[in-house]
């Protein structure tokens, strides 16, 4: 009997429209190679995700910014193109707070866990989260929300220079706004001129005390908290290299014992009662040695694939075994294992992993995702190449000051350029 119930397939829903999300694939590849028939509702038009031979079927995804309604309505069209209950599984916090809220609506055509649909929505809000934490004996950043540009100056001197600003709701940002998710601040006046962005950005800014990043501060859990609330797959991680460098995506992470992460991530879901894929970030901190948790993602973390075990158990495993009805599997850590981002981190996917190693987008039975990749992160970067040299070209050139008794005329050189 196969592990998991290939009768059932499964859907991903991701509204965003980063083609480089190596999540999705990962969970496209775990389902597929286990025999589960796998739909994508995501843009196809540039994803390499399409390319995948585990892929039944993409269809078109709700636009960026799309209403509870607009979600549902493309839901019940794959619903009835499918013709059978499916597990469903969110991709991006967007959809796992839509998919939370629409629970009943969704019912009976989607497998889902139970649990209060506003508690995704309470998690990933970055402004809920310091409450939560609070309740629930979690460190987490010293963090003021500010009502007005005045009161964000007089918070950034509080909290002190440098300082982390975050949308509560990130998912709200608007394409073309120019805002980021997070933004290290470094001035008083920049803390104002952010919050003056609020009905831009549609949610909440938030002012977090800033813990430097260090060698092995920076720490992930994947999880899957099974219906009786029992952690299920998944472990701590460590990032070992991010990108952007300091502040950035797990480049690089290694699937790394640690008691303290793992207790404060069975102490928080229990005190939720969440259930479901979460995935959490941590930070040491230099000065006390405590780990604190800075954000809360209800889906599955784009790395979660590191999180193989012996069983071959994964959380998205977990979903579909928990949500059909069968029997986790007892697998072993393994710890030392690491995984590897290629395009972020080309040279580290040459080096030898003693502990054993998942690419993100290459797999040997899987090649085509990998080409399409290249191809994609080629252009992509030349594109940023060309704006750059474009930027720099339409700059005004800063004026020459020649001193006269020297230089008493143009040489031909600047005759030349000018």
């Amino acid at each position: 009997m196969p592990l998991l119930d290939t009768r059932v397939p499964a859907v991903l829903l991701r509204i965003d429209r980063n083609p480089f999300h190596h999540g999705t694939l990962g969970a496209v590849r775990s389902l597929g190679r286990a025999g589960v028939e796998v739909h994508v509702v995501a843009d196809s038009a540039r994803s390499p995700v399409h390319a995948s031979r585990y892929v039944r079927q993409m269809h078109p995804p709700p636009l960026p910014g799309a209403s509870p309604d607009d979600i549902l309505g493309v839901l019940r069209r794959v619903a009835d193109r499918i013709a059978r209950p499916a597990v469903l599984v969110p991709m991006d916090d967007a959809c796992a707070v839509a998919v939370a809220r629409m629970r009943t609506d969704l019912a009976p055509s989607y497998l889902l866990p139970t649990m209060p649909g506003t508690l995704p929505e309470r998690v990933a809000d970055k402004a809920e989260l310091a409450a939560v934490c609070a309740s629930a004996g979690v460190p987490h950043p010293m963090t003021l929300v500010p009502d007005s540009a005045a009161r964000a100056a007089a918070d950034a001197r509080q909290l002190g220079l440098p300082l982390v600003a975050k949308w509560s709701r990130p998912w709200l940002l608007p394409a073309g706004s120019g805002l980021r998710s997070t933004v290290l601040v470094r001035s008083v006046q920049q803390a104002r001129e952010l919050y003056l962005r609020t009905e831009d950005a549609g949610s909440r800014l938030l002012l977090q005390a800033y813990l430097p990043p260090g060698p092995n501060r920076d720490w992930f859990f994947h999880g899957y908290a099974d219906r009786s609330g029992t952690l299920r797959a998944g472990g701590p991680g460590r990032k070992r290299l991010d990108w952007p460098r300091g502040a950035g995506l797990t480049a690089v992470g290694c699937w790394t014992p640690n008691p303290q992460v793992q207790a404060l991530a069975e102490r928080l879901t229990g005190e939720l009662g969440y259930r479901g894929i979460f995935d959490l970030d941590f930070r040491r901190c230099g000065t006390t040695g405590s780990y604190h948790l800075l954000d809360f993602n209800p889906r599955p973390g784009a790395q979660f694939r590191l999180f193989a075990d012996s069983a071959g158990l994964d959380v998205v495993r977990a979903l579909h075994l928990d949500l059909t009805g069968r029997p986790l599997p007892d697998g072993a850590p393994m710890a030392g294992r690491t995984f590897v981002v290629e395009n972020y981190a080309p040279l580290a996917a040459l080096r030898a992993a003693p502990g054993g190693r998942e690419l993100a987008w290459y797999a040997r039975d899987d090649r085509a995702p990998g080409w399409a990749m290249w191809g994609l992160w080629c252009r992509h970067v030349s594109r940023r190449l060309r704006e750059r040299l474009g930027a720099t070209a339409a700059a005004p050139a800063a004026p020459r000051l020649i001193p006269r008794a020297s230089s008493p005329s143009l040489t031909d050189n600047e005759k030349a350029s000018s």
